[in-house]
C-alpha cells in the first residue's frame, strides 16, 4: 500500500471513528450514568472500527489515533444539543 492509500485509509478511519462516536455520545449523556446503558454506548463502536481497520490492512501502530479519535467523538456528542 502505497503512501496515499494508506493517509487516505487511516484518514476515513479516523473520520468514521470520530462520527460513530459522536453519535453514541449523544445518546450515551442522555443515559443514566454507569447503566448498561451507559456502558454499551461507550463500547459498542470499538467493534466496527476494529474491522475497519481490519479490512483496510491498517498497521496496529495507528489504534492510538482511532482511539483518540473515539475519545473525542465521545466528548464532542455528549456536549451535543439537538
Amino acid at each position: 500500500m502505497d503512501f496515499y492509500n494508506k493517509f487516505y485509509a487511516v484518514f476515513t478511519i479516523l473520520a468514521f471513528a470520530l462520527l460513530l462516536n459522536l453519535i453514541f455520545g449523544y445518546a450515551r449523556a442522555k443515559t443514566r450514568r454507569y447503566s448498561l446503558r451507559w456502558f454499551l454506548y461507550i463500547h459498542i463502536p470499538i467493534p466496527f472500527i476494529l474491522l475497519a481497520r481490519t479490512i483496510s490492512n491498517i498497521d496496529i501502530k495507528f489504534i492510538p489515533l482511532f482511539a483518540f479519535a473515539a475519545i473525542i467523538g465521545q466528548i464532542l456528542g455528549g456536549k451535543l444539543e439537538l
